[in-house]
């Protein structure tokens, strides 16, 4: 283990196992400025700053909500906001019992050689930066890996410069106090089966864990942000309880007990679908070493945005939409959602191909 983490090694523990607190997850608000002017521009709203704000407020304010939630991920611009009476964003979450986190990639890049691969951005000044948002109040951050599937793809290449990345993020973050998200985010783009993905979701989260490893990054004070195991988004659908049989199955196989929790991203699933997958992982009778929990973004949502559509008279029922589906996910963490009380909003499916933040 790095000596420099030292320092922080027992609060990384305290907060990573924090996060994982079975019947809570946490809620990606992290979208970058470009992102969320798109799910703004879905319900005709300026993206604005005050649009922005207005949007997260409305989000972290939510009567009840916050009992269901560990964590929230935030952009840069939100960590230093405040709700419209001048209170900062980070209070209100930490008054809440939840840990504010903080997205600290760049978005990817193209990686050379490859036929469309990515690799992500966002080392440079990275301890700096680290180091100001612990100040600021952020205790967890997140750096999102993408990677696809196609007749050769996932290169050797790109698994490698992605574990590697991830692993170099991790090690930093934890060098200056922040809880490491690791997301290797395989995209559900494609033709491909099931089984396909299972066994490129093993091999990327193998390779992962030996960078994690080599880096000395501490797992107790880390928590791993995966897809789900999905067939493509151009193949038909499969039932929620083979999903969670082969998603459980590839994490059993790869990732290491030392790590307290497992938040899934929905990667474009409606929201039903994603709570539906999550309960159905939480109800097999395996051993699981780590929570099985959320961080999700548009499965969060969705339902949420498209009730407010940027109305201040919508405010109300916007924030019972998103009570709705942070309880739905809470009891999904624990096995217990009944299902079946998602309206058409809900069940809508929020795949975009190639999906960039």
């Amino acid at each position: 283990m790095s000596a420099f983490i030292g320092k922080y090694t027992d609060e990384l523990i305290k907060n990573a196992k924090y996060i994982a607190t079975p019947g809570k997850g946490i809620l990606a608000a992290d979208e970058s400025t470009g992102t969320i002017g798109k799910r703004l521009a879905s319900i005709n709203v300026e993206n604005v700053e005050s649009n922005r704000q207005a949007l997260r407020q409305l989000l972290f304010t939510a009567p009840g909500a916050l009992q269901y939630l560990s964590g929230v991920i935030l952009f840069e611009e939100t960590l230093y906001q405040k709700t419209c009476c001048g209170k900062p964003f980070v209070d209100v979450l930490l008054e809440a019992g939840v840990l504010p986190g903080i997205k600290v990639d760049k978005g990817t890049v193209d990686l050379a050689g490859t036929n469309g691969e990515t690799t992500t951005q966002g080392f440079d000044g990275l301890g700096a930066r680290c180091q100001q948002y612990y100040k600021a109040g952020a205790r967890f951050a997140k750096w999102r890996a993408v990677l696809k599937i196609g007749p050769s793809e996932p290169s050797e290449l790109s698994i490698q410069q992605n574990a590697q990345g991830l692993a170099r993020y991790a090690i930093i973050c934890q060098e200056n106090g922040l809880v490491p998200i690791v997301e290797p985010e395989i995209l559900t783009d494609g033709g491909h089966d099931i089984d396909k993905c299972a066994e490129v979701t093993e091999k990327v989260l193998a390779a992962v864990y030996k960078a994690l490893n080599d880096h000395h990054v501490l797992l107790e004070g880390t928590l791993l942000k995966p897809n789900m195991v999905t067939p493509g988004s151009d193949s038909p659908k499969v039932a929620p309880e083979l999903i969670a049989e082969l998603t459980v199955r590839a994490l059993r196989r790869t990732v290491p007990a030392a790590v307290p929790g497992i938040v899934f991203l929905s990667g474009g699933q409606s929201e039903e679908e994603a709570t539906l997958n999550l309960n159905a992982m939480n109800k097999l009778d395996v051993l699981k070493p780590w929570t099985l929990s959320f961080s999700f973004g548009r499965a969060l949502q969705q339902s949420t945005l498209k009730t407010w559509k940027g109305k201040e008279e919508n405010v109300k029922a916007a924030q019972e939409a998103f009570l709705v589906r942070c309880k739905a996910n809470s009891e999904a963490t624990l096995g217990t959602y009944e299902g079946g009380n998602a309206g058409e909003l809900a069940s809508q499916s929020l795949h975009v191909k190639g999906y960039k933040y």
